[in-house]
């Protein structure tokens, strides 16, 4: 006979008990497995064998005490302050600890002691550390205003600023400080002197005579003039070694080393703060009654503490709610297509993404023949303000390309018929393409004037008559976007966010009320930085200092954000959750990463160096430097560094790479194989709640009909399990026993 030990049975032997197996969950057991009668009895045997022994007349008592011990036992090593319980509750726990440990040898007191110190100490630093994390009370205010969604632009504004202070660290440490303490640390710097050929020729450009103020103004924004001989280029950085006393310093390994450092540590740095975002990403559900749920039960932002920011927070979940119901009704629509029907939307939308792809076009090729014609016309000097347009034409074209193009976007994708959660994404997609190829665009149309000479092949490997350094000419490039796209951050938000707040407010007119008040749009935000960090990864080559000036620009706009949200601006309509911000956010910083890295690379293995600047004179690339630098190793190094850079040793590392991303990738799905079966238990035991709840309602209705009629005594059966409802007079009438023992059980119920 089968053996309950769920259901209370008596010592002469056990019953199957039927509303046990009426649940749901042990009926689809039984679906699941349909093996033999004899292995079916011992799996149905150890599934009614949940709660302890078969041999216990109770409900599992031994292991149930075991797990009360086990959670006592647990209890007492937390702290009093960590436990959930009151103020009262806490300080009775903290005398009788004080008691129990009076009774404790001295050795034992003193280990309590110490334990209780240091876990002090250790919050205290804690604490200290995090008092000096950088804009925490801002940061606070924004979260109570606004919640977490846009709480996850700024905490990634820090995390850039972080980011780029790490990267002048490096390029402050190993590049510019030997170079400033040589003189006061007996150093003897060695510089590349100019061989007398027609490729070693830096004319300067810095002004003589009499200078007019406009023109100072002119070389700050530009990067030319008295800047373009500082250390501020990479022009500036003429030393080939620095001795000191007793080890020989090489600027040259240093310089090239710092570079794939720093990407490298962003890299690294990227990946690990997305790691998280990923593995929920992973794992998350595509069920669209699970995102109800999650929205109404779980949906609120407990954060926010202003009651304009939670009228809004409640218009955001309503949005979400009709979002969801609309692309529901749209995958009806989609299903319920004919075949005329999908031609013609598929016809739309490829004439659609054929008018995209000649918008890009014509914006890229508006970008390359503004650098063209910036880089030519250079040479002339005209008026002041006319230099200043044709050295910010790049910038200019770029920033009209990146203004103008979203919102054609956002106007086409109305056309396509996607998803409102998909419209979203593509939008985004075709955005960040747009912000960061034109970039890549710039580039090409710099390196395709710089490796373009009238006489082919060029003389010196580059076109020395335009660019003598051509690497001060890109970085002198990098630095103008870089101050154009702070100058028009600063003022869209002086000039447009504040008078559109001002009319919104103050004008009655139907346009101002139709305008309505600006928007706080995180990912055009998060694109606007993203584009500005991409400019300072490339750059940093070419400008060493360029990360300090990202740290000043981001420093500056964090609180020209903060001020434009509390003052001018509002959430935005279509909210982003701050677990999917921080992931999208860290997804495209990525990009921009590996977008960063090609032109890098490209210049650092490709491009002959210049001859007239820079630390790599005397190396026809600057990767050049590495390999001479290993040449000059004694043996074993020099052995034991080519074995590590062999094809046999790249085929190893790509083997063990392919297994262990085989091994994650076969853990993940194992992981969101498990978190499936979690979901269908939880499904499975909201089955059961109903199940047993339409029972209880069942037995009430029977007793209260029961009751309504006289009926003769009888004696129950103590062989057979016994359901009984609580009494009408019980207060807690909403309870159900399952169990009555007999009179001489030791069960308590």
């Amino acid at each position: 006979m089968e053996i309950d030990s769920v259901f209370y049975t008596d010592r002469t032997g056990p019953v199957s008990n039927p509303l046990l197996d009426q649940l749901p969950s042990y009926q689809s057991l039984l679906y699941r497995r349909k093996p033999s009668h004899s292995s079916s009895t011992k799996r149905r045997s150890s599934t009614r064998n949940r709660l302890g022994s078969t041999n216990s007349g109770r409900w599992g008592t031994t292991t149930v005490d075991r797990a009360v011990e086990k959670q006592k036992s647990g209890i007492v090593e937390r702290a009093v302050k960590d436990l959930p319980k009151p103020m009262g509750e806490k300080r009775r726990d903290k005398d009788q600890r004080l008691e129990q440990a009076r009774e404790l040898s001295s050795w034992r007191q003193w280990r309590q002691s110490a334990r209780r110190t240091l876990r002090r100490l250790g919050e205290d630093a804690r604490d200290w550390l995090h008092s000096l994390e950088l804009w925490r009370g801002d940061i606070h205010l924004i979260e109570g205003m606004f919640g977490t969604g846009i709480l996850s632009y700024f905490s990634f504004l820090r995390y850039l600023v972080l980011l780029n202070f790490v990267i002048f660290l490096l390029m402050f440490s190993f590049v510019m400080l030997p170079i400033i303490i040589a003189p006061h640390a007996s150093g003897n710097a060695t510089y590349n002197q100019a061989d007398g050929s027609v490729c070693s020729v830096y004319p300067s450009s810095s002004r003589r005579g009499l200078v007019v103020f406009h023109q100072h103004i002119t070389d700050l924004l530009s990067g030319g003039g008295f800047l373009e001989q500082t250390y501020l280029f990479y022009g500036y950085y003429r030393v080939d070694a620095i001795h000191f006393p007793g080890f020989s310093y090489n600027l040259p390994l240093a310089y090239l080393l710092v570079t794939i450092a720093y990407l490298f540590l962003s890299l690294i740095w990227i990946v690990k703060r997305s790691a998280t975002g990923f593995k929920r990403n992973l794992v998350q559900d595509e069920d669209r009654f699970q995102s109800f749920c999650n929205k109404i039960f779980a949906g609120w932002d407990f954060c926010i503490t202003n009651e304009n920011a939670a009228r809004l927070k409640r218009s955001s979940l309503l949005y979400e709610l009709k979002t969801d119901l609309e692309e529901e009704r749209i995958k009806q629509k989609i299903a319920d297509r004919t075949r005329g029907q999908r031609c013609r939307i598929y016809l739309i939308r490829l004439i659609l993404n054929l008018f995209v792809v000649a918008v890009l076009a014509a914006c890229f090729y508006s970008i390359y023949r503004a650098t063209v014609f910036s880089q030519t016309v250079q040479v002339t000097k005209v008026n002041f303000l006319l230099d200043l347009i044709y050295e910010y034409l790049p910038s200019i074209v770029i920033t009209l390309a990146n203004f103008i193009t979203p919102l054609l976007f956002s106007f086409i994708i109305n056309y396509e018929d996607y998803s409102p959660a998909f419209e979203i994404r593509f939008t985004l997609m075709r955005c960040v393409f747009m912000r960061l190829a034109s970039i890549g665009v710039l580039l090409f149309s710099l390196w395709s004037q710089i490796t373009t000479c009238k006489e082919q092949p060029c003389v010196c490997g580059y076109n020395h008559v335009l660019y003598s350094c051509w690497e001060t000419r890109v970085g002198q490039e990098m630095y103008k976007l870089t101050i154009f796209d702070f100058i028009i951050i600063a003022a869209v938000t002086l000039f447009v966010e504040f008078p559109r707040k001002l009319m919104v407010n103050y004008c009655d007119c139907g346009l101002a009320k139709w305008w309505g008040q600006q928007e706080f749009a995180i990912p055009q935000n998060v694109l606007e930085i993203v584009y500005g960090q991409t400019i300072c990864w490339i750059g940093a080559f070419y400008c060493p200092l360029l990360p300090a000036i990202c740290i000043i620009k981001y420093f500056i706009i964090f609180y020209i954000k903060k001020v434009s949200l509390v003052n001018n601006c509002r959430p935005a309509t279509r909210p982003f959750r701050a677990s999917s911000s921080n992931f999208f956010f860290l997804a495209v910083l990525l990009i921009g990463l590996a977008l960063a890295c090609v032109p890098v690379a490209v210049s650092i293995a490709q491009i002959s160096c210049s001859q007239a600047c820079g630390p790599f004179v005397n190396y026809t690339t600057s990767w050049e430097a590495l390999p001479r630098t290993v040449a000059q190793l004694p043996s074993q190094a020099r052995s034991v560094l080519l074995a590590l850079s062999s094809e046999a040793s790249a085929v190893s590392l790509f083997v063990i790479t392919c297994l262990a991303m085989f091994y994650v990738i076969a853990l993940a799905g194992a992981h969101k194989r498990v978190i499936n079966q979690l979901r269908e238990q939880l499904e499975m035991e909201g089955r059961d709640k109903r199940f047993l709840i339409q029972k209880l309602c069942q037995a009430q209705r029977a007793q209260v009909r029961s009751q309504s009629r006289p009926r003769a005594p009888s004696h129950p059966d103590r062989h057979s399990p016994n359901y009984t409802l609580p009494s009408p007079t019980y207060p807690y009438n909403s309870g159900l026993f399952l169990v009555q023992p007999p009179p001489d059980s030791s069960t308590h119920v």
